[in-house]
């Protein structure tokens, strides 16, 4: 065979090769944006539906094994955390002295408020980690209200994150609010409040009323409106409460630098 003629089958057979390496490149990146578009179209058709709660294979498993989605490690789901404190220490051990200098309330107390908020608070556990206790929740935002401890501290002491802590808090504020304190906070009988006053001394009263300031984040407009006479931020918290102590009325809002006799006007 002439070398003129083997030089052009090498030649022939490297185009040929190239030709069929450019043609596999080309199919191979139109199947990886087939791929990516059914992708996109398929998450938009199911967005909103909880993948981990399908039945039988999951369908993130099976997008995985058809080579739609690549496959990630997860290292770990949460830190780990020690819950010890609370479940074997403070409802176990704590006495009814330890549960009034703490959360300010004796633990039956306690439990009857978890019972009367647990309607607003019940949450469903998931796959992926148990939800807290009703008791848990109220116990954080308690402690937190009832403490100078911060968000960090709070954490620690009850096993969870700091996010949960202020979390907790906003929901059990709320629960309160929305569940109790129509029920709770009630002017009552007001002849039997005058009769009461009266037995202690102080004729024709019907109530005890005092505000105080509740410290707050200077606000970024108007913030000189709640500068108080001590000089930091607050708003105002007026309370009424008849002669055995419990709260009539509540009213809180107004800047730190209203007088209390206006805030009682309006």
């Amino acid at each position: 065979m002439e070398p003129s003629a083997i030089i052009a089958a090498v030649l022939s057979v490297a185009n040929t090769s190239r030709l069929i390496v450019h043609l596999f490149q080309n199919q191979m990146q139109r199947n990886r944006a087939r791929r990516q578009r059914k992708l996109r179209e398929y998450m938009n058709s199911e967005r909103g539906i909880d993948l981990s709660q399908s039945t039988g294979p999951r369908t993130v498993e099976i997008m995985v094994a058809m080579g739609h989605v690549d496959p990630v490690e997860r290292r770990f789901w949460a830190r780990e955390t020690s819950t010890d404190w609370w479940d074997r220490i403070v409802l176990q051990v704590w006495d009814e002295s330890q549960w009034l200098r703490n959360v300010r309330m004796r633990k039956g107390t306690f439990l009857e408020l978890c019972d009367l908020l647990s309607p607003a608070l019940k949450r469903q556990g998931t796959r992926m980690r148990a939800a807290l206790t009703i008791q848990k929740r109220v116990a954080i935002a308690l402690w937190k209200l009832a403490t100078p401890d911060s968000y960090r501290s709070v954490a620690n002491q009850f096993g969870v994150g700091k996010s949960t802590v202020g979390v907790a808090v906003m929901q059990v504020a709320h629960a309160i609010v929305d569940l109790l304190l129509s029920k709770v906070v009630t002017l009552g009988d007001v002849q039997v409040i005058i009769d009461g006053f009266a037995a202690m001394g102080f004729p024709n009263c019907g109530g005890a009323i005092d505000g105080t300031h509740i410290p707050i984040l200077g606000p970024e407009h108007q913030g000189s409106q709640y500068i108080n006479r001590k000089g930091y931020f607050s708003m105002v918290l007026q309370a009424l409460v008849d002669h055995k102590g419990r709260f009539t009325n509540i009213n809180v809002g107004w800047p730190g630098k209203v007088h209390d006799a206006r805030v009682f006007k309006n």
